[in-house]
């Protein structure tokens, strides 16, 4: 195709005593260059989509507990709303692409059963009133999942925040403010919502040394940027003693209210 470019581009020289000739021929070599970009950009979405692995396709097949095989009380879905009776409950339907943290609407957290490190990562959620859950990256570095709408100042509690760290005892207690969304990006709960976020896992030398933190390169909320360049030089919550690796799992956590999943996509960055 570029040697057909070359010989219409060498005929329209020839051509230039012509004006009428001279301007087909440009118009036909500009058209066959706009079909090249065209098929650059198709080529390109399609290894790019290649690229993206699916965690929703297959049901639950993608996740497993931190410590079994078993997804306990998760279901699978085809339709999910606010429960009529009870505004802060889910309801749902079966079918397929959806997952839910059961009909009580408290289970045990999930993982992926594949590890990530650096990572771009999708996913839709659907949350009732008051309900809180999170996604962490390498299950340390969390993202937070709140019912936050219309708060006019977020805390990083709240929907988009990252978490604070925290202390289990003598009682739950943060440890410091964490990092706030930038802006309250939220939206009312009982409607599906959207996260984006690009990921970078620490850094380590050969004798396993620290050499750079985690860090939230992007993290979008309903097409809103809410963090950008964001170091992190420990874990989230209360895991911020936790040994800090270069690659783990992705996890979704299920034990603080109602929540559903969909869309869930992932693909590694170079």
């Amino acid at each position: 195709m570029f040697a057909l470019v070359a010989s219409m581009g060498t005929a329209s020289m020839h051509q230039r005593g012509d004006p009428m000739m001279r301007r087909l021929g440009l118009g036909m070599s500009h058209a066959v260059c706009a079909l090249l970009l065209l098929g650059v950009a198709l080529v390109r979405a399609e290894d790019e989509k290649a690229n993206w692995i699916n965690l929703t396709d297959q049901g639950l097949k993608a996740w497993k507990l931190p410590n079994a095989n078993s997804t306990a009380d998760w279901a699978v879905a085809g339709q999910v709303r606010l429960s009529e009776k009870n505004p802060k409950r889910l309801e749902y339907d079966a079918g397929d692409g959806i997952l839910v943290n059961g009909p009580k609407g408290s289970t045990a957290n999930i993982v992926t059963r594949e590890s990530f490190g650096d990572v771009e990562l999708h996913l839709e959620f659907f949350i009732p009133k008051g309900s809180n859950s999170g996604v962490k990256l390498e299950g340390l570095y969390e993202v937070q999942i709140a019912d936050s709408y219309g708060k006019p100042q977020p805390k990083a509690s709240d929907c988009g925040g990252v978490y604070p760290r925290a202390e289990l005892l003598p009682r739950y207690h943060y440890l410091d403010e964490g990092h706030p969304p930038t802006l309250n990006a939220a939206r009312p709960a009982g409607e599906w919502q959207t996260l984006d976020i690009v990921f970078h896992a620490p850094r380590f030398d050969d004798k396993g040394s620290k050499t750079a933190n985690a860090r939230f390169d992007k993290v979008v909320l309903n097409g809103q940027v809410v963090h950008e360049s964001l170091e992190l030089a420990t874990p989230t919550g209360h895991a911020w003693k936790n040994r800090e690796v270069a690659s783990a799992p992705i996890l979704l956590q299920a034990d603080h209210g109602p929540v559903a999943f969909r869309n869930i996509r992932v693909r590694r960055l170079p």
